[in-house]
């Protein structure tokens, strides 16, 4: 049996390492129901301001969270971050706590905050990030209608 190491060119690919950025992203839906009210204005305020979406009965939306990470991918396993560990970030960070929920009542870091989908993007990086286990967060990025969202970059972004 004869044996020869093969030329560098003719490497398995597996050994191969990429250089580059790469952003990740993972998708979640939630649904959950809120009240744009500020207790610091009036009645009349609130309504002028905010429309439907001062009802005092609360209102609902079919949130959809995008979360996105960076970095460079991991020369053994080429991962950013493995996306089932990123799933289960995101679900432990938000949407076990918000999904079928009231946001102004009944989620604990979203206390004294009004649920703006602005306000809920910064909430949510909070959150999320300091649970990363690989990469960087890079933005949040949610729906509240398919035509609206709001993005997060981070509390350097300027």
């Amino acid at each position: 049996m004869r044996t020869e190491s093969r030329p560098a060119e003719a490497q398995p690919r597996s050994n191969r390492s990429l250089e580059g950025l790469v952003y990740v992203t993972r998708r979640a839906h939630f649904n959950a129901a809120h009240r744009l009210h500020n207790p610091d204005y009036d009645d009349a305020w609130n309504r002028e301001q905010f429309g439907v979406c001062n009802n005092p009965h609360w209102h609902g939306h079919n949130y959809v969270l995008e979360v996105t990470v960076k970095g460079r991918p991991d020369p053994a396993t080429g991962y950013v971050i493995d996306l089932s560990e990123l799933k289960r970030i995101v679900h432990e960070a938000v949407v076990s706590k918000c999904d079928h929920r009231n946001l102004n009542e009944e989620v604990d870091f979203l206390k004294g905050i009004l649920p703006s989908t602005e306000n809920l993007v910064i909430a949510f990086w909070k959150e999320i990030e300091p649970r990363l286990t690989a990469g960087t967060l890079h933005s949040v990025r949610l729906y509240e209608t398919e035509r609206n969202y709001a993005e997060h970059l981070g509390p350097t972004a300027s």
